[in-house]
Order: structure tokens, then C-alpha cells, then sequence
């Protein structure tokens, strides 16, 4: 069998480059020139007065203490919240014993030595801070400091990933949400597709709702298209569909907008609620992608600036895990009646773009749950194509520009949408380390690592595609969402190369 690695698209040069100037370890054997450069933002910088973390929670009422609430006391401790994303680097705030649990890393550099479960790109590190980051040499606080995070990696540092490793990642948590020490009661999605199929058929909408309806909630970004429409998975009706507020450099709510970027959606689906998603300031991984190419957005020494509905879903995902710490029983229907019964009117109501309304902690977590909290919509099927779910961005072999299309996962496997649903329904896709007859991973926990338990690392070499055999060393290509990851991020500028489809990760 020919053997051939797998190059990124990428406007750096050669990958190597970019790597050397890392702290996550060596280049990939062999790394090769680009075959072309790839247009488009990669994160959305748009200015203006910097927002802490700390301000945006006391805003929303998340650090209020008297006689009616007190969220003051709440930081989310014994919630695990699962992040899918492109790693977590290992930087103050994230680095203590049992803040990061890596579940299995299912992205290309997998098997590259030095890059397992790290942040190569930047955004993943941005979103856990603003989640779950806690640095008392610092100050810096997420929105739920005592939060755990599973980290789930599934792009590289370009951005390089297919739908069917996000799929594979979904069902990752559900068949593990209950594991000791897990406790997985939220799943956080900053990113989005431009499936061309209909939330009721698409298996990535599927994935997210079967989570769902196993007890996690899911906090899924609309897109940074300012678009009159919303990205799958948040287009999926059960799931909490998150657009980004502009607080417009003031702690004071009464100045607050819609964020210009942040998708609208339209009158059949649009944001559930918003979230303060601009000028966001939370931990930056050195030497990442967009640590890299954005030094403008660096804060000091150790914080990094962001806007999108990707940093939007990161509050509402802390947020949730301070209200299941408060009541755990909560279901996710409770949750998000909750939070779309209390969210604050903006000045000028936009019933469509901001949905309810802006997030507000204090007053989820003084009313009463509601009893009565039952979604209703008509149950998604799956049975779509995986081919549509991608929409019109592909990974891509960076030397010959073949991409990967039609219905196989990246191992070449068939994709046979019935067989899948049904073991996904009963949290049974995955079997040890196999998902869709290959394995992808290490079948159990293996070792400890600089953030705490990590999951077993597989090697992929002389698995094939499209008759070509890849050590794992990259990919490529045109990445998330043809948008980027801000600046209409993983959405329409893109993670490396087009981003999974023009709107991209949010």
C-alpha cells in the first residue's frame, strides 16, 4: 500500500513553522509547502472596551448575595461540563488537579507525539476559561470556577475536522456522561454548520438531541453571519441556541444591543437567548494559532480577547453549571424554560435576534423550577445525509486537494444512518474505543497527564483513505464552516482553510 502523509491547507507556510514557534512539542515529520493559502478571518477581534469575566457575571446577577438569592456562593462544583473543541492547553487557571479531564482526543494530531489533547489553535482554551478557569495568582475567574471540564479535542490547530469526528465525539459523552468522577451535566458547542438539510434528518442535529434527552444540557452558538438564520447543531429546537450581546463597554444593562455579528436567526428558529459574547477577555494559550496571528488580542501575558456567539455559549454553559450545582435535579427542559422565562427584555426587544432576552443568573436561580417543563417538538430522526451535515466545506488532502465527501467518516468507513441511530438512541455507538467499526481511541483511561485523568491514545497509522494510507500527521483543509472561528469564526471566515461551512464555529 502507497504510503503518503496528509498536509493542512494553510496561509503559514510551512506547518512546520508555525509549529517550532509552540510550546506543544515538535512538527510533524516531514511537514510539507502548503498547496495553496486559504482566505477568510480565523477570530473575531472587533474592538472595543475589554469585557472580564468577573464583570460579565456580575451583571447577569452571578455574584449577588442577600436576602433573595445567592449566587455568590455558587461556582459550579461537582458539574462536569464537556467541551468540544480544539483542546485545552495547559496554562495557569486550567492546570489544577481535576480541572480538565481529557476524554479521548479525536482530532488529526492525535497522532502526532506532543500534541494529544493540546490546544494548538487557541479557541478551546479561550472557551474552558470562560467556562470553568479559575487563577488565584491572577484573579482571573470563569463563570463557574469550581466547574470540572471534560475536554473532547477534535480540531487541530488549523481547524482541520470532519462532522463525523464531532458526531463520534457527542456519542462519546452520552455513552460516558455517568463515569466516575464525570458527572457530565452540560455539553457546550461553540461552533456551527451550514447543513443543507433539515434540522429533523441531520445526524449531527440527532446527536445533540439525543444528549439531550439523556440528561445533558446542551449550549450550542448560532453563528457570527448576523445572519437570518441559525447553525446546526443549534438549529435542532431542544438544544439552547445562543447569540451573542454587545455590552457595549459598560456594566449597566441598559446600552446593551445584539451583537452586529451574531446570526438573528428567523421566525421558525432563532437564539433562545444572549449572551455578552464581544471583547470577551479570558486565558490564551502561547504560541497557538491565534496567539500567533493576533497579538493585538492579547491582554497582559497570560489573557486573550474574543468576541463571538462561541464565547456567548461559553457563559450560558458556565451559567447552567452554577443553577445544576444550586438545584441538581434540574432537567434540561427545566433549565432552559428557566433561563428563557427570566432572561432580561433588551431596551429595544428584538423577539427574533435575541430571542428572550439577555441571560440572567440572579433570577434563574430565585424562582422555582417549573413543573410543568416538557419540549415537545417532533423527534429528530438521523436519517439524513452526512455529506449534507457537512455542508460546503471538506477536509482535504493538502497535496492533491481530493476531499473528503460523501457518506464515509474520515476512515473511509460507510456511513449508514440507520445502523448508527439506533445504537446512538441507546448511548451504545461506541463500543470500547470502536465507533463506527473503527477504532478511534484507547478503550479505557490510561495514566494521568498535566490536567488530570486522560483517555488512551490509539495509533492510526495504515488506516486508509480513498485509497491513500495518512499517519495522522494532518490533513487539512478547509476547515469548519467557511467563516472561521470569529471573526466570523468557525463560520464563515474559518478554523484553516474554509471552516466547516461559511457561517463556522461561531
Amino acid at each position: 500500500m502507497e504510503t503518503r502523509r496528509w498536509v493542512r491547507r494553510t496561509g503559514m507556510g510551512v506547518v512546520a513553522a508555525l509549529l517550532a514557534t509552540t510550546p506543544f512539542g515538535a512538527a510533524p515529520a516531514q511537514a510539507a509547502e502548503p498547496a495553496m493559502e486559504l482566505a477568510g478571518d480565523a477570530w473575531l477581534d472587533v474592538g472595543g472596551i475589554n469585557s472580564a469575566i468577573t464583570t460579565v457575571k456580575k451583571a447577569a446577577g452571578g455574584k449577588v448575595k442577600n436576602g433573595t438569592v445567592d449566587t455568590a456562593s455558587l461556582t459550579g462544583a461537582g458539574i462536569g461540563v464537556a467541551l468540544i473543541d480544539s483542546g485545552i492547553a495547559p496554562v495557569a487557571g486550567l492546570n489544577q488537579p481535576g480541572k480538565v479531564i481529557n476524554g479521548p482526543d479525536l482530532s488529526f494530531e492525535s497522532q502526532t507525539p506532543g500534541l494529544q489533547h493540546l490546544d494548538t489553535y487557541g479557541h478551546g482554551t479561550h472557551m474552558a476559561g470562560i467556562i470553568a478557569g479559575s487563577d488565584p495568582s491572577t484573579g482571573f475567574e470563569g463563570v463557574a470556577p469550581g466547574a470540572h471540564l471534560i475536554s473532547l479535542k477534535t480540531a487541530a490547530y488549523d481547524g482541520a475536522v470532519d462532522v463525523s469526528q464531532v458526531i463520534a465525539a457527542i456519542d462519546w459523552v452520552v455513552a460516558h456522561r455517568s463515569d466516575p468522577g464525570l458527572n457530565i451535566r452540560v455539553l457546550n458547542l461553540s461552533f456551527g454548520t451550514d447543513s443543507i438539510q433539515p434540522a429533523l434528518i441531520d445526524p449531527l442535529s440527532y446527536a445533540v438531541e439525543t444528549a439531550w434527552k439523556n440528561g445533558i444540557v446542551v449550549v450550542a452558538s448560532t453563528g457570527n453571519d448576523g445572519a437570518a438564520r441559525v447553525t446546526m447543531p443549534a438549529a435542532n429546537p431542544y438544544v439552547l441556541a445562543i447569540g451573542a450581546a454587545d455590552p457595549n463597554g459598560t456594566e449597566a444593562r441598559a446600552d446593551d444591543t445584539i451583537a452586529t455579528f451574531s446570526n438573528r436567526g428567523n421566525a421558525v428558529r432563532h437564539p433562545d437567548l444572549i449572551a455578552a459574547g464581544r471583547s470577551l477577555v479570558s486565558l490564551r494559550a502561547p504560541g497557538s494559532y491565534i496567539d500567533t496571528q493576533y497579538p493585538a488580542a492579547r491582554v497582559g501575558d497570560k489573557l486573550f480577547r474574543g468576541s463571538g456567539t462561541s464565547q456567548a455559549a461559553a457563559v450560558v454553559s458556565g451559567s447552567v453549571a452554577l443553577l445544576l450545582q444550586q438545584r441538581p435535579g434540574l432537567t434540561p427542559d427545566q433549565v432552559k424554560q428557566l433561563l428563557i422565562n427570566t432572561a432580561d427584555p433588551l431596551a429595544k426587544p428584538d423577539p427574533i435576534g435575541s430571542g428572550a432576552g439577555q441571560l440572567d443568573i440572579a433570577e434563574a436561580a430565585s424562582v422555582n423550577a417549573p413543573s410543568n417543563a416538557k419540549q415537545k417538538w417532533p423527534d429528530a430522526t438521523g436519517l439524513g445525509s452526512l455529506e449534507a451535515a457537512r455542508g460546503g466545506s471538506h477536509v482535504a488532502d493538502g497535496a492533491t486537494g481530493a476531499e473528503l465527501v460523501g457518506e464515509r467518516d474520515i476512515f473511509g468507513m460507510p456511513w449508514v444512518s440507520a445502523t448508527w441511530v439506533a445504537a446512538a438512541a441507546k448511548g451504545k455507538a461506541w463500543t470500547g474505543g470502536t465507533w463506527n467499526g473503527s477504532v478511534w481511541s484507547g478503550s479505557a483511561y490510561n495514566g494521568t497527564s498535566w490536567a488530570s485523568i486522560t483517555w488512551a491514545v490509539v495509533t492510526w497509522t495504515g488506516r486508509s483513505w480513498n485509497g491513500r494510507s495518512w499517519a495522522g500527521d494532518s490533513w487539512a483543509g478547509r476547515s469548519w464552516n467557511g467563516g472561521t472561528w470569529t471573526g466570523r469564526s468557525w463560520a464563515s471566515g474559518t478554523w484553516a482553510g474554509r471552516s466547516w461551512a461559511g457561517r463556522s464555529w461561531a
